[in-house]
């Protein structure tokens, strides 16, 4: 497996985008300096702070790993060669199953949550519409409705092995692992 070195990937797709450090942060919420550290590897975001910082880029998580990734000449991707992001935070990994490449349409990741582990302090949304299979362990997804806020109605489900969901785009969502074993989800979302 390759780790991906997040911060550096950041950093160029901000320049890319023509981004100050200032204008991501107004655009994340995030602190300038906060922000900075993930760019020199030195904070380890949960995977929803990763996701609001793609998003304010203008890419997807998927994006993310495609920027770092060298260009595959098939559709092909070895276990040993996959692209990972880790966020110690989280106490989690994830992994990209295939570049779409450009104009690819989809975007597939493996989500490995350790004990404890968990995606976010609250449900985040995603601007696309995503397909969960639990491959390995159990779950718990807390769905809320969106524009909900604070004090919204949330639901939690608790997905096993072989279980499977789709979530509507802009539905907030949260992944935790509250069991003692390890949990691995297979997310499938079009670009």
């Amino acid at each position: 497996m390759s780790e991906t070195n997040l911060g550096e990937t950041v950093r160029r797709l901000r320049g890319v985008a023509q981004l100050s450090l200032r204008s991501l942060a107004e655009r994340t919420g995030f602190s300038a300096s906060f922000l900075s550290q993930v760019e020199n590897g030195q904070a380890s975001p949960s995977i929803a702070s990763m996701e609001r910082i793609a998003a304010a880029l203008g890419v997807t998580m998927g994006q993310i790993f495609d920027a770092a990734e060298r260009p595959a000449l098939s559709a092909v991707v070895r276990a040993d060669a996959r692209m990972t992001v880790t966020s110690e935070w989280s106490k989690a990994r994830i992994e990209s199953l295939g570049a779409a490449g450009p104009g690819g349409r989809l975007e597939s990741v493996l989500l490995t949550l350790s004990p404890g582990g968990k995606s976010g302090t609250r449900p985040y949304s995603s601007e696309r519409e995503e397909f969960a299979l639990v491959l390995e362990g159990t779950v718990v997804l807390t769905l809320a409705e969106p524009g909900g806020g604070e004090g919204g109605r949330e639901q939690e489900y608790i997905l096993e092995c072989g279980d499977a969901v789709t979530i509507r785009a802009r539905v907030p969502r949260r992944w935790q692992n509250l069991s003692r074993e390890t949990a691995k989800v297979v997310m499938v979302s079009g670009r």
